[in-house]
């Protein structure tokens, strides 16, 4: 009888160590889809899933670079991704018939993705780099990386984005490049966090862009960019040197209550919509040496700590200052105190005249 209860209890003992190991695999909840000829690479990995258990199920670069080889997309969800992506491996192909007549692809080795690029809420180990200097990578569906941590570099220089482009709240830990890049579409990075080096010299916005919330932790080049519709850099933080020389903002370019740390550059920058820049704040050099200001431009309680060069500026409607919040306040503060005062005096009166 007296073994019969040992043998109970250790098995028991035994389910129950057992039992979290068996609970943790069953909250992992994984996603695949069949893989039909054109299908895209999927692969959806739950909440639930450990760091252990996102590891053990990693996907290999390699895995993408084939998939895109076979002209299909990859739609990956809180995967780990390892090894580089080399899109330079593609096979030169011709150009999409939707950009036939386009010059900037005459005389360009082509090279195409088919399918959308949707990669959120993961975490890539290795580099992401398109560096053919003759060639342009043509990105025909979507391309979505929110809430994704970036490890390496990523470098999508010289690539044609079709569809728009989804960068809120990813991580670059190194730098991201995106020189001579073209966005057709609108590109969304809100609360975006950026690297050691930011590049997007030389690109060209056709959609909305929205930057707002962002962080630039190191160097931002905004160097000769186009910006043709409406740009959201408003909350934005430059920790380190910005330039935006050179640039040309054809609809309206917010950067209300941005904060610059260090030097910026607005030189020779071309302003065809309204300018806001309320509330922002420069802690070092601003310079705006020979910018043009078509439209209207709003420097009301702007914070120039080290000072501004405006020389050869051309200024044709600035906004004229609004009062502060703090200066609201104080107005508040002293009409209140004032109509108290009456009030007292008033009572005062009154009780004087019965006494």
């Amino acid at each position: 009888m007296m073994n019969r209860i040992c043998a109970g209890i250790l098995a028991g003992g035994l389910a129950l160590l057992w039992l979290p190991f068996d609970v943790g695999a069953a909250n992992c909840q994984v996603e695949r889809t069949a893989s039909p000829p054109e299908a895209a690479l999927t692969l959806h990995l739950g909440d639930g899933c450990t760091e252990q258990e996102r590891e053990a199920r990693a996907v290999d670069a390699a895995q993408l670079l084939q998939a895109f080889r076979e002209g299909k997309g990859v739609d990956l969800s809180g995967v780990v991704i390892r090894g580089d992506l080399s899109l330079d491996l593609l096979p030169v192909g011709s150009a999409p018939s939707e950009l036939e007549g386009m010059k900037e692809l005459q005389g360009r080795e082509i090279r195409v993705i088919s399918g959308a690029m949707i990669i959120v809420d993961s975490v890539v180990h290795g580099s992401m780099k398109y560096r053919s200097a003759q060639g342009l990578l043509v990105i025909k569906g979507p391309v979505t990386f929110s809430g994704t941590r970036f490890e390496q570099v990523v470098d999508l220089s010289r690539t044609l984005f079709m569809q728009p482009v989804t960068l809120s709240g990813v991580v670059f830990m190194q730098e991201s490049y995106f020189v001579q890049g073209r966005f057709l579409r609108g590109m969304i990075a809100e609360k975006t966090s950026f690297g050691p080096h930011t590049r997007f010299h030389r690109s060209v916005f056709q959609g909305p862009v929205m930057f707002q919330q962002a962080a630039f932790n190191g160097l931002a080049e905004f160097l000769e960019v186009s910006f043709e519709k409406d740009v959201n850099l408003s909350r934005v933080y430059f920790k380190l040197g910005t330039g935006f020389s050179g640039s040309r903002f054809q609809g309206l370019a917010n950067f209300s209550e941005a904060s610059f740390d260090s030097q910026a550059f607005f030189t020779f920058t071309l302003f065809e919509g309204d300018a806001y820049f309320r509330r922002a704040t420069f802690r070092s050099t601003a310079d705006f040496s020979d910018a043009q200001f078509k439209g209207r431009d709003d420097f009301s309680t702007t914070v120039f700590e080290k000072g501004s060069q405006f020389t050869r500026a051309a200024r044709s409607s600035p906004v004229q200052a609004l009062p502060e919040r703090g200066n609201e306040a104080i107005q508040y503060a002293a009409i209140f105190i004032l109509l108290m005062f009456g009030a007292l005096l008033i009572l005062y009166r009154i009780r004087r005249g019965k006494a």
